[in-house]
């Protein structure tokens, strides 16, 4: 009796094991048939690859490796499994997308704003809710490019920044130190890069303003890679409520500019915003120009503080890197002139080595996994069909790490940037083509200044120097990069 009650127990924990099984993989290959039968008509196949689960598509595939700080996997066992193709179907952020590897693919399709148009999942368009940069059309597009270059691109402009930011990043820096304890490297990064960021576009403001927007903005950049859902608890909820909250705080701020600026009180990105007006007459009202700032701001702080932390912790990983940038450093302050206490663009130039070690920071970590675009018609490429309509997103993470085009690429070696002969497309951390980062100039000289007066002064000893890293929104060790900032030198 016992032997024949244990079999059927095990012959129905098998069936339904079997079951499960079975309408799992059915129920996982719907999509794959629903949009297969919507081609079916097409001259060409859709790319190779897997669009997961109805409605979450893999969402829950790329969770895993980005949360749990194996980004890379998540591409290499794509490509695994369906050869080196450079080009894959897949479905993220709520649409069928197209993961796009290979640097000539990736090239032509950043260049192309006619056939692939900016398109960013639905959780970053509502956050910034108004046109942000990438929605504009092409002529409002580069009239708001020619704005931002004649503050961020320009070196003229910038020289006049430079001492600005060098006293904010001299000053961050002693106190940090001052503070005889551990800090969160990435939080007080932020808030050194959200200081000048701020300056620049809005002008100067109190330690109580710039935290309140400062936290803001933090739950936005949290929920910008996120499902859309709008409930409590989720990240997105409150990415919309700091949202509301920072537009309730900037609008005075524009105000007050608009009624200074009738005084001829001229100065900043916000000034020069608020007297558009091109030979059309597109003119952004006080909302409008509210959520330019927001949109700027955000993509400006966050990606250069995360570029500043993991400068300093691959510095500190590798202390042959850092005794040869310091080295540079040091020869840079012995050529300079007695009297002149102050860096220059100049000396900036001559920071060759520095160079590279933030270029490999960029290429190493890859800030930007991927960028965002869609269809505005059929497309044909390496004879597979690109729907209208669909995302196509070229995958930086993978040209930066693909060992075609650098050798040892998980090694972070800066010295490979002295012969290395970058092929086009291969090197674009900060996007390519008429949408590149406007604000790439600005972002790399905070580095440079901050990066300089680190390497000559202080040293870092993290608490946790083996903590886990996760990927999501941006790479960062979980606690922060807690750590002490030591000062060792009194020069």
């Amino acid at each position: 009796m016992d032997t024949h009650y244990c079999f059927w127990i095990s012959a129905t924990l098998f069936s339904l094991f079997a079951g499960y099984f079975c309408v799992s993989n059915l129920v996982w290959r719907l999509n794959d048939w629903y949009y297969n039968l919507k081609q079916r008509n097409k001259q060409y196949p859709l790319p190779p690859g897997d669009l997961g689960w109805p409605f979450i598509g893999d969402m829950l595939t790329f969770v895993k490796h980005f949360s749990s700080g194996h980004p890379d996997s998540f591409i290499k066992n794509i490509v695994s499994k369906y050869g080196r193709n450079g080009i894959y179907k897949s479905h993220l952020f709520g649409s069928p997308s197209i993961i796009i590897c290979e640097a000539d693919l990736i090239m032509k399709v950043l260049t192309d704003d006619e056939t692939y148009k900016f398109s960013y999942p639905k959780s970053t368009v509502e956050l910034l809710k108004y046109k942000p940069y990438w929605s504009f059309s092409r002529k409002e597009q580069m009239l708001f490019r020619r704005i931002i270059s004649s503050l961020t691109l320009n070196n003229t402009s910038l020289e006049n920044y430079l001492s600005n930011i060098e006293e904010i990043m001299v000053k961050s820096l002693e106190d940090f130190s001052s503070m005889n304890r551990p800090v969160e490297l990435l939080k007080e990064m932020k808030n050194v890069s959200f200081k000048v960021i701020v300056g620049l576009f809005m002008g100067s403001y109190d330690e109580r303003f710039m935290s309140k927007i400062g936290n803001s903005f933090s739950h936005m950049h949290s929920a910008l890679f996120c499902m859309p859902f709008n409930l409590p608890g989720f990240a997105f909820r409150r990415g919309l409520i700091a949202r509301e909250k920072l537009a309730k705080l900037v609008k005075p701020i524009v105000k007050e500019r608009r009624l200074m600026i009738r005084k001829g009180d001229k100065k900043n990105l916000l000034d020069i915003l608020l007297q558009v007006n091109d030979e059309d007459g597109w003119k952004p009202d006080d909302d409008d120009i509210i959520q330019m700032l927001i949109a700027m701001v955000l993509a400006g702080h966050e990606t250069t503080a995360h570029g500043l932390m993991w400068s300093i912790i691959y510095l500190t990983q590798n202390p042959h890197i850092m005794k040869k940038a310091k080295e540079e450093q040091e020869e840079i302050m012995k050529a300079r002139e007695g009297t002149k206490k102050k860096l220059s663009f100049e000396e900036i130039k001559k920071m060759v080595y520095l160079s590279q070690v933030i270029d490999e920071t960029l290429r190493h970590i890859s800030l930007t996994f991927a960028l965002f675009r869609e269809t505005t018609r059929d497309v044909n490429i390496n004879g597979y069909i690109i729907p209208k309509g669909w995302k196509v997103l070229p995958w930086l993470k993978s040209i930066h790490k693909d060992p075609t085009y650098y050798s040892n690429p998980d090694e972070f070696n800066p010295s490979r940037w002295n012969d290395h002969d970058t092929k086009h497309g291969t090197f674009i951390p900060f996007g390519v083509g008429s949408r590149h980062c406007p604000g790439n100039s600005l972002a790399k000289i905070e580095i440079y200044v901050f990066l300089h007066y680190f390497i000559l002064n202080y040293k870092l000893e993290r608490v946790n120097p083996d903590c886990p890293i996760t990927c999501l929104p941006a790479p960062m060790p979980t606690d922060n990069c807690l750590a002490k900032v030591i000062k060792v030198s009194s020069s």
